[in-house]
């Protein structure tokens, strides 16, 4: 199967010869980290940004749980969602593979994971995100 990114330039799929992994700007001016990757740093304006693929482990900073779907979401409900640490030394937001709001616990131990989800009601079929999956998950 044809595995189609919800967006170009957010990941790197598995097969990626990088790794998989989000897609981060590292600016040479001022090394600073930023997500999603940009051209320019958008902490000093340099126009010397390069990609780096960050974010295969991270912690949970902040979790709940979605029980409703948002306006405009085809996907299934309920789905965790928070803020992840990365180890590189930024933050993210991500759909987190748990819904037992009891076990979204700051500092949970997190591993990128590929997730499929709906598309809009007139596309062919699902595409591609990252989603962040505790490490003791066992599918």
């Amino acid at each position: 199967m044809l595995i189609e990114p919800i967006d170009t330039g957010l990941f790197t799929l598995p097969d990626d010869p990088r790794g998989f992994g989000l897609v981060a700007g590292r600016c040479a001016e001022c090394h600073d980290l930023h997500f999603p990757a940009t051209p320019d740093c958008p902490y000093c304006g340099a126009e010397s940004c390069l990609e780096e693929v960050v974010g295969r482990e991270g912690h949970l900073h902040l979790g709940t749980v979605v029980t409703a779907p948002p306006p405009g979401y085809h996907g299934e409900v309920p789905y965790g969602f928070g803020l992840v640490d990365l180890p590189e030394g930024i933050r993210v937001i991500s759909i987190i593979a748990e819904t037992d709001p009891g076990r979204l616990r700051p500092g949970l131990p997190l591993k990128i994971d590929l997730r499929l989800v709906a598309a809009q009601p007139d596309d062919e079929g699902p595409v591609a995100t990252w989603q962040y999956v505790p490490q003791d998950h066992t599918p």
